[in-house]
């Protein structure tokens, strides 16, 4: 059933409809009905009213305007493109089933690794469970029904000594190089477990030499940290041409130095 309520900046509609509840605040007693109507009819008649949207376009919609406002957006997004050009992204959104899903587990562990299936599939459940819950494009997630390939264990492996040897003698000593800052880094990754992404974001008024601590404001989980140096991490900005940001590099060229010279 729908009910209106009267609130001092507006109109609150409220649907409960076959265990599923709706909520919004709208201007008008008028939208406020129009809109508890349109809820109504959306519950009752889910598989008449699904999206003739393809899942591709969906998932275009979901990087345009849900990924590009996160922080790991690049990647996301990255991930979304390729998706959209499989044979999956062709389905309607009205034609999904758990079946389209497992067939394209199925072809993608041919070629990829348990790990990468496994995050392609987060990625669309996550837009899935979007297009379920706000945009209503669906009446439930097809993709929950589909087992996940297993988690593979930990990794665990150090780089040898041989090497950490032939790195440097790639990235060279010259730190006023990029490959060289690039390698100068992975050292620092190493003394303080910072992401690439905080160090590559690292500027000089973060770091405290005194109190031999560099002050992260953004993190991956969105709060701020204190990261303490050693002295080995404190010799390492030493060591660096005094740039802005310290190291010189940005998250993007930072992946692409180091692929190379890995």
């Amino acid at each position: 059933m729908a009910s209106i309520r009267k609130l001092k900046h507006g109109w609150r509609a409220q649907v409960a409809r076959q265990g599923q509840r709706r909520s919004k605040v709208l201007p008008s007693k008028r939208e406020a009905q129009d809109w508890a109507s349109r809820q109504e009819y959306l519950i009752l008649n889910a598989d008449k009213v699904a999206s003739s949207e393809t899942f591709g376009k969906v998932m275009q919609r979901y990087a345009r305007d849900v990924s590009s406002k996160k922080r790991g957006a690049r990647w996301e997004v990255i991930r979304l493109e390729k998706l959209s050009r499989d044979r999956i992204a062709e389905v309607r959104m009205r034609d999904l089933r758990p079946m389209h899903f497992s067939e394209w587990r199925d072809r993608q562990l041919k070629v990829l690794a348990p790990a990468s299936v496994l995050r392609e599939m987060q990625v669309m459940s996550a837009v899935l469970n979007r297009a379920r819950k706000e945009w209503q494009l669906i009446s439930e997630n097809p993709l929950a029904d589909v087992a996940r390939p297993s988690k593979p264990p930990p990794r665990d492996r150090l780089p040898t000594q041989d090497e950490m040897e032939r790195l440097a003698i790639s990235a060279g000593d010259d730190l006023s190089n990029q490959t060289a800052r690039a390698h100068h880094a992975f050292f620092f990754a190493i003394e303080t477990a910072m992401r690439a992404g905080e160090i590559t974001k690292l500027t000089w008024a973060d770091i405290d030499i005194e109190r031999r601590v560099a002050r992260l404001t953004m993190t991956k989980n969105g709060l701020p940290r204190d990261v303490p140096l050693s002295t080995e991490a404190i010799r390492l900005l030493k060591e660096l041409p005094r740039l802005e940001p310290v190291f010189g590099l940005t998250p993007a060229s930072l992946d692409a130095l180091w692929r190379k010279l890995r």
